[in-house]
């Protein structure tokens, strides 16, 4: 007996111990790849020879030379061949091994030991392969991976090409341009979350039951398991969770549960945790939670996840976050988030470093531009607490067929992917107005695969589809109340960062350059007074309509684009200029005018205050000066003497006309309604350039020597007191010594100086992208100029440990939470201003059985009479008799017709005069009248705006400006889209 024991406790611990072996082990993948550059015969097999091919680390475009050098349609396409040896760790025999790609460009594929192993083709998501029948134990294996990045590549299976392989903006960066990574597990295991070949779902983490107040929640985690083993297994579920610090804040388990050999399974566990920080706009705090798989007691699988809880709400009209409603607001950034002579293929840290300015121009949204982002700007989002909107795959227009289901391919495989990830708060099914049947096929995605995340799914416009959850237009104004309606894209005029105004070199007129495709392109071609300006007045007209303001209200909008872009231009450049900050990242006026406006979950804090341009002039220049502040009044000194107050106009932009120059300190101060100070900004003049000043930025955990760390070099020309000289556009010649490898800057020229060690500042500022090597050491920058002290600084690369092509080492090791905006306010976000008054039914003059249609909050609907004038009124019955403000009015024609209205109340005149053209509403001020009844009614003929070009695109195409009525064309027309009638509180 004791014999019998004795054994079977042998036997125990033996299985305890294959079990311990069997846990996972992650490596990162990017190390040590082979690159070539066309299509050769045979690299496929294990004994091509591949000694002479370039040496990489991933993530690596092969045509990463040419980003912003080359207009996106001229961008290389082709053949390439990418290689990789690597040799597994011993302990890997009999193991599962999967291998993750985040993704390629265009269509991939690949080869294992000379043998096919898979093709994936749709150039956006993320897949992997089930490895472990190919691989070679203890010797040394080779994946060979062939691809095409044609702009026109056709799917093998279906002969379709993508939508979303466009030449206008998905720029074609060829080749793995982004991480991977290979995983090792036992064959008891949690599955990747990779939909694409592996048809897994991996985990899925997510919190209900909130108590934000009393900081606590449900916390659920279930990971899809399979049993690869040859017997049925009884696992038990158990959840860590640690906190930011690593601090174990909770410890659970589900009760054991069969496994049978050969079977797939979901697990699950939930607890209430209490003390919880919840993740927040500018507040990226996340857990890691750790999912273990146990037999016997025995951990025989763990994944650890980055995740972050908050509480999410869509209704009415608004969007709820920690239960405190959030006005959007942020940019429509290209994907593609690209840097100039890199593309899109940057070391995490630079994508938290790209994606944090955005927070700090306080932008909350981050709309991502036609196709998914990649994994590692997802989680930068994570981290420095931005909102993403996250697309499937689009162009421009609805589909059918093979394109669709490839759009909905792409929605699986995405939100499967990115579903753990707290950032994402809307799931965005189409750049353009897709069918309600559509709609409903990508809900039933979203509910099949992220029922719980708290996560919106619509599509741009949207406005008259139940299912959506969310839309809005682009380039005017929405409002519901209902579904949160944000626009898309709210402005997209282009100006170079070099271009101050037409005082300052290069001496730029506002609107110089030349046609585009034929047509008028000035507004693509701004200095950065207007462009700054035109921010803050698109800007208020959404901002006059925020919550508070009505029962229907705008949820906000996204300003096309953030950084400069190398896709679709318009402007003189072969890139496009719209960003806030320029292609180095560096902020333009617009920058600083959104930081103003923005600083507010919806109501602006009024301490925002920013001086537009510089102050260095020629002696005598006279000048509007502009002030973009956050108060009730702003005054302008300059060298400490009162130059009186500025003219205020939208919302937030003060003018000072005719400023004479006077070199020294010009200064801005805000004050509120009582006279109180807010805020003071102020610019000095800077002296004669004396010499160079270079400033390191880089990798907050160090500079790592793994052959794709980037860090950015800024230089700038100064005075004698170090003072950057804003004129300055002085050539600058930079040397480069040491294990590093020369990225370069942009700047306006030849080629766009990309690649380029010489290129001149613009502004008196430019910066530089320098590479590792695999090497680790000092590498030395200079930077000279004629006329110029030079500067000169050290970076040092440390060493990234590598074995047999595997490394420990991820590209995200060691950054930080972004947590400077602190957790959700726990008071109400905004202040009612006024009340929307029900209005209970209408009549009219002509369609009277329409009228109700102009107050049903449908912007797609609208109420016209029949072109005669004495038919051109409409008459709306108030559920009570109320003192009537205020009465807005979204008008058929809103941007390009001016109506000559009268209201009255009860039949008294309360308001006469003309609506103004805007992005979507005007509103009347009206004498405070008592009454039941509010008549609108036209007095003559509409008309058509002097500048009608406000109402077309440069290629012709007409903006949205309500619904086409013929009647609107007759001297009596009138149509009402939406009428709102409004009490003051």
């Amino acid at each position: 007996m004791k014999h019998k024991l004795f054994v079977l406790f042998c036997l125990s611990i033996i299985g305890i111990r294959s079990f311990a072996q069997n846990q996972r082990n992650a490596y990162n993948f990017n190390p040590g790849w082979k690159l070539y550059v066309g299509d050769i015969p045979g690299a496929e097999q294990t004994a091509f020879d591949d000694k002479d091919w370039k040496s990489i680390t991933l993530p690596h475009a092969w045509n990463e030379d040419e980003a912003f050098k080359k207009s996106i349609e001229n961008l290389s396409t082709g053949i390439s061949w990418y290689r990789k040896h690597f040799k597994l760790p011993v302990a890997s025999a009999g193991k599962k091994i999967f291998l993750e790609f985040e993704g390629v460009r265009q269509a991939g594929e690949f080869y294992l030991n000379g043998k096919f192993i898979g093709r994936h083709e749709n150039g956006v998501m993320a897949f992997g392969f089930d490895i472990s029948e190919f691989i070679v134990p203890d010797q040394e294996n080779v994946l060979a991976v062939r691809i095409d990045n044609a702009w026109n590549y056709r799917e093998k299976a279906t002969n379709s090409g993508y939508q979303w392989s466009d030449k206008n903006f998905n720029a074609n960066y060829g080749g793995i341009s982004k991480n991977v990574r290979l995983h090792v597990t036992g064959k008891l295991y949690q599955t990747l979350p990779l939909n694409s070949f592996l048809k897994t779902t991996g985990n899925y983490i997510y919190a209900k039951n909130f108590n934000i107040t009393g900081k606590s929640a449900v916390i659920v985690s279930e990971s899809e398991v399979k049993n690869e083993t040859n017997e049925n297994q009884s696992v038990q579920y158990e959840v860590e969770i640690k906190d930011a610090d690593g601090k174990i804040i909770k410890t659970y388990s589900s009760a054991p549960q069969n496994v049978a050999a050969g079977a797939t399974a979901q697990l699950k566990s939930e607890s209430l945790v209490n003390g919880l920080n919840f993740w927040s706009w500018g507040y990226g705090y996340l857990y890691t939670v750790t999912s273990r798989l146990k037999v016997n007691g025995h951990t025989v699988d763990a994944v650890s996840t980055k995740t972050g809880f908050r509480k999410a709400e869509f209704k009415d009209g608004m969007v709820y976050l920690n239960d405190r409603v959030l006005m959007m607001k942020g940019y429509a950034q290209r994907t593609s988030n690209e840097w100039p002579a890199v593309g899109l293929s940057v070391p995490a840290w630079l994508s938290d470093y790209s994606n944090q300015l955005m927070v700090e121009s306080n932008a909350n949204l981050v709309r991502w531009m036609h196709i998914t982002p990649w994994k590692q700007d997802i989680e930068s989002c994570d981290r420095v607490g931005l909102i993403q909107a996250m697309p499937a795959g689009d162009a421009e227009k609805d589909v059918t067929g093979t394109r669709w289901e490839q759009r909905k391919s792409v929605m699986t495989d995405a939100i499967i992917y990115n579903r753990n990830n707290p950032s994402i708060l809307f799931y965005e099914c189409g750049n353009e107005s897709i069918s309600a049947e559509h709609m409903a096929e990508m809900k039933a995605i979203r509910d099949q695969y992220d029922p719980n995340g708290g996560r919106a799914i619509g599509s741009r416009e949207m406005l008259d589809i139940p299912s959506a959850e969310y839309g809005g237009e682009m380039l005017y104004i929405n409002k519901s109340a209902t579904k949160p309606l944000w626009s898309m894209e709210y402005s997209r005029d282009e100006g170079l960062r070099k271009y101050w105004d037409e005082y300052s070199p290069p001496y730029h007129i506002n609107g110089a350059g030349p046609l585009h495709n034929g047509a008028d392109a000035s507004i693509y071609n701004r200095n950065q007074d207007t462009h700054a300006i035109e921010n803050v007045i698109r800007w208020n007209e959404y901002y006059v309509e925020r919550p508070g303001t009505g029962k229907r209200v705008s949820s906000g909008g996204v300003n096309i684009i953030f950084s400069d872009s190398n896709t679709h231009h318009r402007g003189e450049e072969n890139y496009r200029r719209s960003g806030e900050v320029d292609a180095m990242r560096i902020p333009k006026d617009g920058f600083y005018a959104h930081q103003v406006m923005w600083d507010g979950w919806v109501d602006t804090r009024k301490t925002g205050i920013h001086l537009i341009g510089h102050w260095n002039y020629k002696t005598g220049t006279k000048k509007n000066i502009y002030v973009i502040a956050a108060g009730d009044k702003a005054e302008l000194f300059l060298n400490g003497k009162s130059l009186g107050f500025g003219e205020k106009s939208n919302g937030f932009l003060y003018t000072f006309k005719n400023v004479t120059y006077q070199p020294g300190t010009i200064k801005a101060v805000s004050y509120d309604s009582k006279g109180t100070k807010l805020a003071e900004a102020q610019l000095k003049t800077a002296a004669e350039p004396v010499g160079i000043k270079l400033t390191k930025i880089q990798n907050p955990a160090g500079f790592k020597a793994d052959g794709a760390d980037l860090a950015l070099v800024q230089v700038e020309v100064v005075d004698a007191a170090g003072n950057r000289n804003p004129i300055a556009l002085n050539t600058i010649n930079f040397e480069l010594t040491g294990p590093a490898e020369w990225r370069g800057g942009i700047a306006q020229g030849p080629d766009n100086y990309i690649l380029s060690k010489q290129l001149p500042v613009e502004g008196g500022i430019n910066r530089v992208l320098i590479r590792s090597t695999t090497t680790a050491g000092k590498i030395n920058v200079t930077a000279k100029a004629d006329g110029l002290k030079s500067a000169s600084l050290v970076l040092e690369t440390s060493p990234v440990s590598v074995e047999n092509g595997l490394s420990n080492q991820f590209p995200a090791d060691g950054l930080k939470s972004n947590l400077s905006r602190g957790a959700s306010p726990v008071t109400a976000t905004y202040r009612i201003s006024r009340k929307a008054v029900q209005i209970v039914n209408a009549s009219a003059g002509a369609n009277s059985d329409k009228a109700k249609m102009s107050f049903d909050d449908n912007e797609l609907s609208d109420w016209v009479n029949d072109g005669n004038l004495n038919t051109a009124w409409i008459k709306y019955e108030l559920a009570q008799e109320t003192t009537v403000n205020q009465v807005a009015l979204k008008v058929n024609g809103f941007r390009t017709k001016v109506y000559p209205l009268r209201i009255l109340v009860d039949g008294k005149e309360v308001f006469k005069g003309n609506t103004v053209p805007s992005l979507g509403y005007f509103t009347a001020i009206c004498k405070p009248t008592k009454g039941k009844t509010v008549t609108i009614q036209l007095m003559g003929s509409g008309k058509d705006t002097d500048n009608s070009k406000i109402g077309v695109e440069v290629n012709g195409k007409k903006l949205d400006d309500g619904i086409e009525r013929a009647e609107t064309k007759s001297k009596g027309g009138l149509s009402i889209i939406e009428t709102e009638i409004y009490t003051l509180p």
